[in-house]
């Protein structure tokens, strides 16, 4: 909870939260340090100005027990995907994966094709992070093949997920918005059609123009690539079980941490299918230490040798320092006392989209944890778009496009950092190509501007009404 008997102001929250900005931006754009160092600093700052305010120690230990306990599971997730990128390669999933690709794909339309499949799993599977860490992985192998640049196809791959994530009655994003607002889940689906589909269009277009020029893609490298790994891996439908897996137990609408460790599980089995002379040793070694390629190809020894639990830590450890930050942050109002304001003193359609987008991606920013930027902005902007005669859902969208997407985008977000460390390419690297997740702001605004798509309180579009 907020400590309610903290006095602070709205100045002094401004400089507060502009200092744990500017540190974290230097520290890590500016001398490129690891996000980790940067964020002990930001979090050393909040800690000691809170002391100086007044708060005790022990109040200081809720506000970073309080942000890490949102994250408890979203952490539980990503070990469990270190665990299914390792034993996914060991099994032969994600090298049969990317043969089958090498084959089928033709390389002038292979941006706009990633894009689709990946958006097409995502639906399925409601996650953008067991798509980028799935067949995420076999695209991203078969586009650094074909010569492409590894920042384009890791924003096709970024876009298509988090596309398919939207579209999902399974993600968590989507259920939490539409709870936040309170409305239905397929009303809150429906609405951010209005954004999400334009924007995947111009996002289509944009990836097939770039790809014209690679329509004479190099074949001896790519058919080097596929002698090495048909020489090394277990190559057959029977590896791409633990996909089909994930379809099965997304239309039972089983859990994602249950899927994961029966994906795992079967994976497991595969391997000692397909490898008589394996140990149960060898495999506990993959699944904490990573799968480690040897062949006769240096290309595909580092695009295979990754995943295993050990992998994930440091992911792990920068999600609970931004957690822990963003706990403090939001137990001791920092982050309420600037967004308050912003609430209350807006009328307008276009003012209150604007000014809920730029607080959700605030949130991002300071906070870096994609539930808070959905639930914070959600809370100080309910009653104000109901007074400004928008609906819920209209905020529901802004939530979506503000807060779920941007995290992607944020070099220290728990959605920036897995996706870094997952493709091996900096989040500053791909963020000018993840073109969906750019759009989706662009489009809620230009909606909110011209009132295509966004309805009143009485149910009509505010374009009917100019």
């Amino acid at each position: 909870m907020t400590r309610k008997n903290l006095k602070l102001g709205l100045f002094e929250a401004i400089i507060i939260l502009s200092l744990v900005l500017a540190i974290m931006g230097f520290g890590m754009i500016g001398l490129q340090l690891s996000p980790q160092v940067p964020i002990l600093l930001a979090m050393t700052v909040v800690i000691f100005w809170a002391k100086l305010k007044g708060a005790s120690w022990k109040e200081i230990n809720d506000g970073i027990q309080d942000g890490i306990d949102k994250g408890i599971i979203p952490i539980v997730m990503f070990i469990l995907i270190g665990a299914m990128i390792s034993t996914w390669i060991a099994a032969g999933t994600i090298p049969t994966l990317m043969v089958y690709g090498f084959q089928a794909l033709n390389a002038r339309w292979f941006l706009p094709t990633v894009f689709l499949v990946c958006a097409v799993v995502g639906a399925a599977v409601g996650s953008c992070f067991t798509v980028v860490s799935t067949v995420g992985i076999a695209f991203f192998g078969i586009g650094v093949t074909m010569n492409f640049d590894p920042a384009i196809v890791a924003g096709a791959i970024i876009s298509g997920g988090i596309f398919g994530d939207k579209l999902s009655p399974l993600s968590e994003t989507n259920n939490l918005s539409a709870a936040v607002v309170d409305v239905s889940l397929f009303d809150h689906m429906k609405t951010i059609l209005w954004s999400t589909l334009p924007a995947a269009v111009v996002t289509t277009g944009i990836l097939a123009f770039l790809g014209l020029g690679h329509d004479r893609a190099d074949l001896s490298k790519v058919n080097a690539t596929i002698f090495a790994l048909q020489g090394n891996f277990h190559i057959s439908f029977l590896t791409l079980l633990p996909i089909m897996l994930i379809f099965i137990c997304a239309f039972f609408k089983m859990g994602a941490i249950p899927t994961m460790l029966l994906n795992v599980l079967v994976s497991t089995g595969i391997m000692f299918v397909s490898h008589e002379a394996l140990s149960m040793n060898k495999v506990a070694d993959i699944i904490i230490k990573g799968y480690v390629a040897k062949t006769s190809n240096r290309q595909v020894d580092l695009l295979l040798s990754r995943g295993g639990i050990e992998s994930m830590m440091p992911t792990v450890a920068l999600i609970v320092l931004t957690l822990a930050l963003g706990g403090l942050l939001v137990h001791f109002g920092l982050v309420a006392t600037v967004m308050d304001p912003l609430g209350h003193k807006l009328n307008g359609p276009f003012k209150l989209v604007l000014a809920a987008l730029v607080a959700c991606v605030g949130v991002n920013l300071f906070v870096g944890e994609q539930f808070l930027s959905i639930i914070l902005p959600g809370r100080a902007f309910k009653q104000t778009f109901r007074k400004g005669g928008l609906t819920a859902a209209a905020l529901g969208r802004v939530l979506e496009d503000g807060g779920t997407v941007i995290n992607y985008l944020v070099p220290w977000g728990v959605g920036g950092v897995f996706i870094a460390n997952t493709l091996s390419v900096p989040t500053l690297s791909y963020l000018p190509f993840a073109f969906f997740i750019l759009l989706c702001p662009l489009f809620t605004l230009l909606s909110a501007a011209t009132g295509i798509g966004l309805k009143t309180e009485s149910g009509e579009q505010l374009i009917l009404e100019k």
